[in-house]
């Protein structure tokens, strides 16, 4: 009875006392009703259980409808409804005028549903017919429907409900799934599932301790033409994911609806933002968590309430449903990424610092501001120039006046080691005279554009005007669009491509000529999207595209552009292929980085910008990062310079202004800020070899590169919710300010000792809070022990940096021990780990000594040596070191932090070398 009840909560005793002998009799019935599924055990309720149930349907209107309010689950989503339209549903009414989050009209226990029939075997699993008793209040409710209900992997539970009858659109991820999927062994999986025939439900129990993962007993499933709904209790009120949202790391559970709908909207609260992920992941007790992610790629609202409990709400598509059982949050995210798909690996250069605004209004603009920045000795990759570039703002065009030497300038930045990338917005203009402008002129003959319901090319408007939309899940657009690109690198050599404006964004609502009165333009129900339609700032609705309605397709547009672009530059370029998208969906994060969209330059917004990033981390898009000092507004020196220091922590690293704004150029500012920046930066460029294996280890092993403290340490109660620090893998803490005038707060430390990166100074915790100092040069970053981290000596770009010496910060435990590792390559030539084309050391130090282990070697480290290693944590000053069993007479100790310093080193990559201290 506690296993089932867990994380419900009081107030529904009557019903869960029920449910719970009910449990008890599936427990202790093996005879006819136990079905085994590859090692998980599907129980069904038998006819002595139905009398039990029968319970339920005796209990008069009033005891069916006592319940806590926080246990309230909405009969009336789709509209408001007076009470006799509620109880002409069958639903409970009782207002509450004083609370505006828990419904009037809610489910009574047990309310009739689809009845549940007998499995039998399927291809992949166990299927069963699920009938409705009786039509429910929704339009056009299907009557029958096929359950599934497959065992994955050991820690994957698949289940999917659909129309048997009518084929519904059903979410295919683009291009070919890599990732490894495992293999279940019977006697391991982590879950098991139990099934309430009448009405249907389900629940998913933790085998290991019997913790109620899912319990849709709570409510009913409904599944009607264009609506879904599926209600589950959830195991624990810290739950992330569902993005993209403008909210905490953990979100609220107080009446909270979150809406998955791409659109092109600034980041503000309560609002649907550029991407949608139905994936969330929950924390349960004693460092368990599991995740639960909907591929359905229509509208979709999520219901958070203080139950705790979550409701899906979907207008159309079918329900496919995965449950992912950890048992930790970092095996939970792997699973996820098995299914979806891993993350590239990005080129070298990517990691570097990328400088853009819109407002670069010519080639000698733009040329002006590499110049001052090289000049002020700012280290920086990638030089980008938005829209004013294009030719009457029309993509794969430059303007022959302002960027007539656009081929020359580009060629100019390589000679300098800088690399190029411009804007690619998918809208294509429609008005140039005919043979005037290839991309349209050659989309209309290959039939590459969507169309409206007469069949006619449906037209838009963006920043050229009248626009068409390429239907990127055609295959023929897809050659076109490579074939594109191809034409217009072969005269301007850019390195990456930007797809912005690609929710699809439009500045009218549908198209020029309106959207036909249809269900799919006005559904039967509407989530609270910004401006109230589906079809505001983006297509109608009933586009028609290659695979579907624009209804079904639209928050995969993002992703099928992203994957199209990513494989014509593949081809193209044959190198790693570099781009940036702005709308998402899940698996973009195997063809793309993703930056949050125009944040606003003020504090809050830089606060906000760590759980965006923690969150697409959660998503497999470990390439992300916010527009440093902000893209709308002003900044002002002191944001500027916080958050130059914070996205120096960024996975990707991007100014990125507005025209109209103060210049935010790190050249602009006063001297003491130059160099604040210009030391943050120089810190993330030694840091990139650290960095960059991070991301091998993300693109194979699907880990997080910048890591939510709770993912780390998932025991620890106090890194449940914090979101104003992040980690690095599991070796670098990152504390930024985050509000004016700060120069000193509060940072949690977990337990063990931390030392800053800086000077090695040790801080010993408990797994407290401890007040560290930051003025404003500052950013508190601490190595954790038992780490060793290879850093690089930086330079202004990363092509000279790769040539400089090495260096290692190694932190020591108690014990004198520490680990770490360095992929490397050479940084750009595709799939170099999957063909082997690598070098990979591992560097352990214990019993005063530091040994190198190449693991494998290619070449890519010779010529490269390790010019000198930090020791943090070294409890006395060192008789001697030895380097290969030679004296280093360069070396220095502090007694103050107990760190060692060791320079002048020339111990080649690409060998074993061993370092001593005798102490």
């Amino acid at each position: 009875m506690r296993s089932l009840s867990n994380g419900i909560g009081a107030g529904s005793v009557t019903y869960f006392l029920v449910l719970a002998q009910i449990k008890v009799i599936i427990a202790n019935d093996g005879d006819n009703n136990e079905i085994e599924l590859r090692g998980h055990s599907m129980r069904s309720i038998n006819s002595d259980v139905k009398n039990r149930e029968q319970m339920l349907y005796n209990l008069t209107k009033s005891d069916k409808c006592d319940m806590a309010i926080d246990h309230r689950f909405d009969c009336a989503r789709d509209k408001v409804v007076s009470q006799r339209e509620c109880e002409d549903r069958g639903c409970c009414y009782a207002p509450l005028s004083d609370l505006p989050g828990p419904p009037w009209c809610y489910f009574p226990y047990s309310y009739p549903g689809y009845v549940m029939g007998p499995f039998t075997p399927s291809k992949k699993g166990q299927k069963a017919t699920l009938k409705l008793s009786r039509p429910s209040y929704l339009p056009k409710d299907i009557p029958t429907l096929q359950l599934e209900v497959i065992e994955e992997t050991a820690g994957c539970l698949h289940l999917t409900v659909k129309d048997p009858s009518s084929q519904r659109y059903e979410v295919q991820l683009p291009g070919e799934q890599w990732a490894p999927r495992g293999k279940a062994v019977s006697q391991m999986a982590l879950f098991s599932i139990q099934f309430q025939h009448d009405p249907f439900a389900f629940i998913v129990t933790r085998k290991s301790n019997g913790r109620v993962i899912m319990n849709t007993t709570v409510g009913p499933l409904l599944f009607a033409d264009q609506y879904i709904q599926l209600s589950t209790t959830l195991a624990s009120s810290f739950v992330s994911g569902l993005g993209e949202h403008y909210t905490s790391l953990r979100l609220d559970l107080n009446w909270t609806s979150l809406i998955l709908w791409n659109r092109d909207t600034h980041p503000h609260a309560d609002a649907n933002l550029y991407g949608s992920h139905p994936f969330f992941i929950v924390q349960e007790e004693d460092g368990f968590a599991h995740g639960v992610f909907l591929l359905n790629s229509n509208a979709i609202e999520g219901i958070l309430q203080p139950t705790p409990a979550l409701t899906w709400v979907a207008v159309g598509g079918i329900l496919d449903l995965y449950v992912f059982m950890g048992p930790d949050p970092e095996s939970v995210i792997r699973q996820y990424l098995q299914v979806i798909g891993y993350p590239m690996m990005p080129p070298y250069w990517a990691l570097g610092f990328h400088l853009c605004r819109w407002g670069y209004t010519t080639s000698n603009t733009t040329r002006r501001v590499v110049q001052r920045m090289h000049d002020a000795n700012f280290p920086m990759d990638v030089q980008w120039n938005d829209l004013d570039y294009a030719h009457d703002r029309r993509v794969f065009t430059f303007d022959p006046w302002r960027f007539g030497d656009l081929p020359e300038m580009v060629q100019d930045f390589h000679k300098r080691g800088l690399k190029y990338v411009l804007i690619l917005d998918p809208g294509i203009s429609t008005t140039s005279p005919p043979g005037s402008y290839p991309p349209f002129d050659d989309g209309l003959k290959r039939n590459v554009f969507i169309k409206n319901t007469t069949g006619d090319i449906l037209i838009g408007k963006v920043w050229p005007g009248p626009t068409a939309f390429p239907d990127f899940t055609n295959a023929e657009t897809i050659q076109w669009w490579k074939d594109c690109i191809e034409d217009f690198l072969s005269t301007v050599s850019v390195d990456g491509l930007w797809i912005d404006m690609n929710e699809p964004s439009s500045f009218v609502q549908g198209s020029v000529d309106g959207c036909p009165d249809s269900d799919l333009e006005n559904p039967p129900y509407t989530p609270s999207v910004v401006d109230g339609h589906l079809n505001s700032k983006t297509l109608c609705m009933s586009a028609q595209q290659h695979l579907s309605t624009h209804y079904n397709l639209h928050n995969m547009y993002g992703l099928t552009e992203a994957y199209a672009t990513h494989k014509a530059l593949t081809n193209i370029q044959g190198k790693r292929p570099f781009v940036l998208s702005r709308s998402s969906f899940p698996g973009i994060g195997r063809f793309s980085g993703v930056w949050t969209g125009d944040v606003k330059s003020n504090w809050e917004q830089l606060r906000y910008s760590i759980p965006s990033v923690l969150k697409f981390g959660l998503f497999g898009v470990p390439l992300v990062g916010a527009d440093i000092c902000g893209f709308d507004d002003n900044t002002t020196e002191e944001l500027c310079v916080r958050w130059m220091q914070l996205g120096a922590f960024y996975p990707f690293m991007r100014n990125h202004n507005d025209r109209g704004n103060r210049p935010q150029e790190p050249y602009m500012f006063g001297k003491n800020a130059q160099s604040a920046m210009r030391s943050v930066l120089n810190l993330r460029y030694s840091l990139l070899p650290f960095l960059y294996t991070l991301f091998h280890h993300a693109h194979i092993s699907a880990e997080t590169v910048a890591r939510p403290l709770f993912v780390e340490f998932p025991s620890d109660p106090n890194c449940q919710a914090i979101d104003r620090q992040f980690l690095w893998g599991s070796a670098l803490l990152i504390s930024p300010v985050l509000e004016q005038g700060v120069v000193e707060f509060p940072a949690y430390l977990p337990f063990g000792t931390w030392y800053s990166l800086e000077d090695g100074q040790p801080f010993y915790s408990k797994g407290q809070y401890l007040l560290i100092s930051a003025p404003l040069e500052t950013i508190n970053v601490h190595v954790r022990e038992g780490h060793i981290i290879p850093q690089q000596e930086p330079a202004l770009t990363t092509s000279a940096s790769r040539t400089n010496p090495f260096f290692l910060t190694v932190a020591l435990t108690a014990g004198g021990w520490a680990w770490g590792d360095l992929f490397w390559d050479d940084g750009e030539s595709l799939d170099t780990f999957e063909k082997k084309r690598y070098s990979y050391i591992i560097f352990t130090a214990g019993q005063a000594q530091i040994v190198s282990d190449p693991v494998r070697l290619n070449g890519d480290l010779d010529g490269l040596v390790l010019g000198g290693v930090r020791v943090f944590g070294v409890p006395a000053p060192p008789q001697y070191v030895l380097a290969n069993g030679e004296k280093v007479m360069d070396f220095s100790y502090r007694s103050d932090t107990k760190a060692l310093t060791i320079n002048k080193l020339a111990l080649p990559m690409s060998k074993v070398f061993t370092l001593q201290w005798a102490l």
